[in-house]
């Protein structure tokens, strides 16, 4: 069931990891992705705003105002929308409980699909060892994934210079060829899954590692929204109850170094 020509209304959408406050946040994709979307559960799962990367200095786009304004829309015109904070936007932690602008944020929320199956939503950096109890280690690391996503952005624009066709994200390549990286995002999965599994539930849902999937473990439903830095990937849910994991397309114009 379509709302408005070229809008698809979905049940529930699941987003993370948008970075907000950075040069890398692709804002622009987003508002293409929520303007064909509706839904009548909006989840924002964590690292919303890069706060971290403020710290450092702040680049906040007219598309990225869009974007927040577009969410407060969503939630003063009926749409459920929780933000469950990431490690990046951990200060809104302190407000846990309380709502702006009708949305709601939560340490953790519950979703029960529409076939009656609950699945719990976090973030995920609890799962994540480094971040949890090596605070300065995960700092360091932050600043040398900036300066990776800084040469992707050069390497994009020289591609697209050249005349070559399609997205490639040097982080993603990275992450993808690096053994340690595959082995960490493996282990990150079956801590959430031993979680959920301890918890009762029937799936989980979270972003951080910036590696969206939607598959079966040892039976239970996990879920990664991914990011809207390097993959612009989202998890919807169907009004029929399925979970489909979608990746946004890119547009020539997103390659310009900005």
């Amino acid at each position: 069931m379509n709302t408005d020509e070229g809008t698809k209304r979905v049940r529930s959408i699941f987003v993370s990891d948008i970075h907000l406050g950075t040069r890398d946040c692709q804002s622009a994709r987003l508002l293409d992705f929520l303007r064909e979307h509706e839904a009548d559960y909006l989840y924002l799962v964590g690292d919303i705003v890069d706060f971290w990367a403020m710290n450092r200095g702040v680049y906040w786009s007219a598309d990225q105002n869009t974007v927040i304004q577009k969410i407060l829309k969503r939630a003063r015109h009926g749409t459920q929308v929780i933000l469950v904070p990431g490690n990046h936007d951990e200060i809104l932690r302190e407000h846990i409980g309380v709502s702006f602008g009708e949305i709601r944020i939560c340490a953790e929320s519950i979703h029960v699909g529409s076939d009656g199956r609950r699945y719990l939503l976090v973030h995920g950096d609890a799962f994540d060892q480094v971040t949890r109890y090596h605070r300065w280690i995960a700092t360091l690391g932050d600043r040398g994934y900036s300066v990776v996503m800084c040469m992707g952005r050069w390497l994009s624009w020289w591609r697209r210079s050249l005349g070559i066709a399609g997205h490639w994200s040097l982080s993603g390549f990275v992450k993808r060829r690096i053994k340690t990286a595959i082995h960490f995002i493996a282990e990150f999965e079956q801590a959430a899954v031993r979680h959920a599994r301890t918890g009762g539930f029937d799936g989980i849902i979270c972003g951080h590692i910036h590696a969206a999937a939607n598959k079966e473990i040892d039976n239970i439903h996990y879920l990664n929204c991914g990011d809207w830095v390097e993959s612009c990937t989202a998890v919807i849910e169907t009004l029929e109850g399925q979970f489909e994991l979608i990746e946004w397309p890119m547009y020539p114009e997103m390659f310009l170094i900005r």
